[in-house]
């Protein structure tokens, strides 16, 4: 997440509006005056009137008033139906789906089930991380709920580790499914290396909020961090 100036620093630098300035570039206008790296990917309008949403290369979310005098950080929320609605996720979600239609499916090594697909799953997965070993060992059965599994790689590690030459190994083999398999018993495979997928993934991951695995996407492009059984998997999915 991209880090910004303590609030009170930012509110008290700021300074009178740009004249004749579209809604949303008075506040960026200001934001970029104070922190001009900060990666701003785009500013929309929120349901609260005269409240905008910043969007931040990473991932992050924040909010601003549109003549650039306040800034906030934190979820929104709305009251619906007796309930709470995490606005700021949804916005969050909609990113994710965004940056991952933009990932081949050639790219990703995938299960699907034998007979009808009724909703998939993207899920950036270490080949030496112990839960994600479990969530493999219930793929035949997260299969047979009719969910497709597509892995992203995203070895916690870092690209100076053992687990990252192992995940490109799995990637660059002639049968990654069996690969991966393999790894995720625990089993050795034989050492590969060709142009592949893996550090680009990373990088997505981390864009879009990865912090650590098994994280699963659904196709609305919400986050689940860790582990769920494949009866919870199908449940989260609607199925």
């Amino acid at each position: 997440m991209t880090r910004i100036a303590p609030i009170a620093l930012l509110l008290a630098a700021v300074s009178a509006p740009v004249a004749h300035a579209a809604p949303g570039d008075e506040l960026v206008a200001t934001l970029k005056a104070l922190q001009p790296a900060l990666p701003i990917e785009s500013v929309t309008e929120t349901d609260f009137e005269g409240m905008l949403a910043i969007e931040l290369e990473d991932g992050g979310v924040l909010y601003g008033t549109a003549d650039g005098r306040f800034l906030f950080t934190g979820d929104m929320y709305s009251v619906e139906g007796g309930g709470f609605v995490n606005l700021t996720d949804s916005i969050r979600a909609e990113r994710r789906r965004e940056l991952l239609a933009g990932v081949s499916r050639d790219d990703m090594i995938v299960f699907s089930p034998a007979g009808e697909r009724k909703a998939y799953v993207d899920i950036f997965t270490d080949v030496d991380c112990g839960y994600c070993r479990k969530l493999h060992q219930e793929m035949a059965e997260i299969n047979a709920l009719g969910i497709e599994v597509r892995y992203l790689a995203f070895p916690r590690a870092g690209t100076d580790s053992d687990s990252y030459r192992k995940t490109v190994s799995a990637w660059c083999s002639r049968d990654p499914r069996h690969a991966i398999t393999e790894l995720k018993l625990g089993r050795g495979i034989p050492a590969r290396s060709c142009s592949n997928p893996v550090s680009a993934q990373m990088e997505l991951g981390e864009k879009i909020g990865v912090s650590g695995t098994p994280a699963l996407v659904t196709e609305d492009g919400h986050l689940i961090p860790g582990y769920l059984p494949a009866e919870e998997l199908a449940a989260a999915l609607g199925l």
